[in-house]
């Protein structure tokens, strides 16, 4: 696949993400963040279990390709996981447009993560880190120097996600991505149904919850986190980051226009600065270590 198209991917990537914000939100006055996360993840796997078993069955005898599947999809699903629950938390706080701009850090997150992979910060990429940094400034610190426990969830949030970029393009070229995604549903499926038994959830108030649920698990997880695994392994995490962004703008338009949220003048202009912070980190792209 050529880069341009695996872009697309990515793109189509940021726009069910986006959207699933919206839905996160709506979903957190019903369940919890470990039931709601529970069942979306699960609802992932099973939507990828009739398209990886043809998978399963040609790698039947190869332990090599199950060795890297297995062990990478557990990795990804501890980090997805992780993420997932702390995003739905400080969504539940914070709202939907301003989740997705927080969460939208890990982009500038991801390049000092590959520091740790032999990779050097570019100029760019520091200009980028102190313009965020006044973004979120404006978009979360209150008066008297505050800032809301949500937010403090999302930035947690930006961090994990910034890892699950990195371990997925650490495990994800060798194995197919439907494969990889399953196992990565399902660990984190089944890591978050642990906490879903401390939050005793109704089945009445699951219900209530059962359109933003449903979306969230087969789109959002389901197809869009597939499309993220099988289109990064064309694409360098650095490009690939700032495909994946534009879910913040995609939250903040779902936000308004079906949550009727908004946005103090204060915060706007931080959600713009965190963009711009965004686009300056891609201004010039880093090259891979070999």
């Amino acid at each position: 696949m050529k880069e341009q198209k695996a872009i697309l991917l990515l793109l189509l990537t940021s726009l069910i993400w986006g959207l699933a914000f919206v839905a996160q939100s709506v979903s957190s006055e019903s369940v919890g963040p470990f039931t709601f996360n529970a069942i979306r993840m699960l609802l992932g796997a099973i939507t990828l279990l009739p398209f990886s078993l043809p998978l399963f069955r040609k790698h039947l005898n190869d332990r090599e390709y199950w060795k890297k599947a297995i062990t990478g999809g557990i990795l990804c699903g501890l980090c997805l996981g992780a993420a997932s629950v702390t995003q739905q938390i400080g969504v539940s706080s914070s709202g939907a447009g301003k989740g997705g701009f927080i969460t939208s850090l890990y982009i500038v997150i991801v390049p000092f993560m590959s520091l740790a992979v032999g990779q050097k910060i570019k100029k760019n990429i520091w200009i980028s880190a102190v313009i965020a940094i006044i973004g979120m400034y404006l978009l979360s610190i209150g008066e008297g120097f505050s800032i809301s426990s949500g937010d403090l969830w999302l930035i947690l949030c930006a961090f994990l996600f910034a890892l699950h970029i990195m371990v997925i393009d650490h495990t994800g070229k060798d194995v197919d991505g439907i494969v990889l995604s399953f196992f990565q549903f399902l660990t984190a499926g089944i890591l978050c149904s642990v906490g879903m038994i401390f939050e005793a959830p109704q089945l009445s108030a699951v219900l209530e919850a059962w359109l933003p649920i449903l979306y969230a698990g087969i789109f959002s997880c389901g197809i869009a986190y597939t499309l993220q695994v099988v289109g990064q392994r064309y694409v360098r995490p650095s490009r690939a980051v700032f495909a994946l962004s534009l879910e913040s703008v995609w939250a903040a338009i779902g936000g308004v226009l079906i949550l009727s949220e908004k946005l103090s003048a204060k915060e706007l202009i931080g959600c713009l600065l965190v963009f711009g912070a965004v686009l300056i980190a891609e201004a010039e792209p880093q090259k891979r270590s070999t």
